[in-house]
């Protein structure tokens, strides 16, 4: 028997809440800077970074078209500091999380779907599914940390427990 069906739903701040924060400009206020010539939206989420030597780091990730999974095999956590992915292309991309925590449970997984224009920024330990781009390939800023020490722990479902996504045209 396969595990939990996971349906995708619309990448919204308050849904998301628990896993991370959404990185939009919609429904935020912003600062004039720049003699008026620009507009600030400021602290839209937070970088963590523990650990020895922790510190932020920003890197730039080129992603392949993602073939749409059925089955979600596996997920990661960062341990040490909070990762945030901010899309250069105004493309849809899917997210898949599961709660921080020691062990991944299957009834508080949930997968979302951005609205092109949105980011993410996973909390410390947040479990995920690595980047799913199965609409086009995509570029991404990516904010992470960096430093001394384990940063990326993996949980492999076994497969006949592997969590099963909806299909899109569901949505």
């Amino acid at each position: 028997m396969p595990g939990k069906m996971l349906s995708i739903e619309p990448l919204t701040q308050r849904a998301f809440a628990d896993f991370g924060d959404v990185i939009e400009t919609e429904g935020r206020e912003s600062v004039p800077m720049n003699a008026g010539m620009a507009s600030r939206f400021h602290a839209l989420a937070d970088v963590e970074a523990i650990g020895d030597n922790g510190h932020g780091i920003i890197s730039l990730i080129e992603a392949k078209v993602f073939p749409m999974p059925e089955t979600v095999t596996f997920v990661e956590r960062h341990p040490q500091g909070s990762q945030a992915f901010i899309p250069m292309d105004d493309t849809p991309f899917l997210v898949v999380v599961a709660p921080a925590g020691e062990q991944v449970d299957q009834a508080d997984m949930r997968a979302f779907i951005t609205n092109g224009r949105q980011g993410i920024n996973y909390h410390l330990g947040t479990w995920h599914h690595v980047l799913l781009t199965p609409f086009a390939a995509m570029r991404f800023i990516c904010v992470d940390r960096a430093g001394r020490g384990n940063n990326c722990d993996e949980h492999w479902f076994e497969e006949d427990q592997q969590p099963v996504l909806a299909p899109l045209e569901v949505i």
